[in-house]
């Protein structure tokens, strides 16, 4: 009986590797690697353009609590990341993103909403977050607001409100919402993006 199980059993291994040829192990040919996925992002190199185009750029972390005046009550979340800081020479104002929004050479929704120039519509209370949430992204910290990206060695925007969409690319809010209105705050990043505007007049 046990025999006749054992059969069985390498009976039926043979029949799912005859049937279903994608089930066996693909075997490597030499030491030839498989090839890197195409939009891999090469951090360093993001950076770098960042500075090239006349950003800076920052490494921020994500902190709960901001509101509280006292930075010893701010809770310090888990990760970090690089954002592109813009700031103007005329007027002091800032617009970050994400190094790797900046860098895309495909279409993000943070450069698709930056470029759309969407009008805001009914808003109360901040109004940069509220725009951002009418784009379909977020910039809230368990739905109160009350926390950002930080940069404590950034005394003119210690707290940034980030807007991020389902896609992981990311722009300031209170950016999106100036610009929205034509009104350029840090540097127009129409041609710094490496992303062409696909609603510039050439192309609709």
């Amino acid at each position: 009986m046990k025999r006749l199980f054992v059969v069985s059993i390498v009976f039926t291994a043979v029949a799912v590797v005859v049937l279903f040829p994608a089930l066996q192990p693909v075997q490597a040919k030499g030491s030839q690697r498989a090839p890197a996925p195409v939009d891999v992002l090469d951090n360093a190199t993001a950076n770098d353009y960042c500075v090239s185009v006349g950003g800076q750029v920052e490494n921020r972390q994500p902190y709960y609590n901001t509101n509280d005046p006292n930075q010893k009550n701010w809770l310090r979340l888990a990760g970090s990341q690089n954002f592109c800081q813009f700031i103007s020479h005329k007027d002091g104002s800032q617009i970050n993103l994400l190094v790797s929004t900046l860098y895309a050479k495909k279409p993000t929704l943070a450069a698709l909403a930056y470029y759309s120039q969407t009008p805001m519509g009914t808003c109360n209370g901040n109004p940069a977050a509220c725009y951002c949430t009418q784009l379909g992204g977020t910039d809230n910290f368990s739905g109160t607001g009350n926390g950002g990206w930080v940069d404590l060695a950034d005394s003119g925007m210690t707290v940034l409100e980030a807007c991020i969409f389902p896609d992981m690319s990311s722009i300031d809010s209170w950016g999106l919402a100036y610009h929205s209105a034509g009104i350029i705050r840090g540097a127009d990043l129409d041609g710094l993006l490496r992303y062409k505007n696909p609603y510039s007049p050439g192309k609709r």
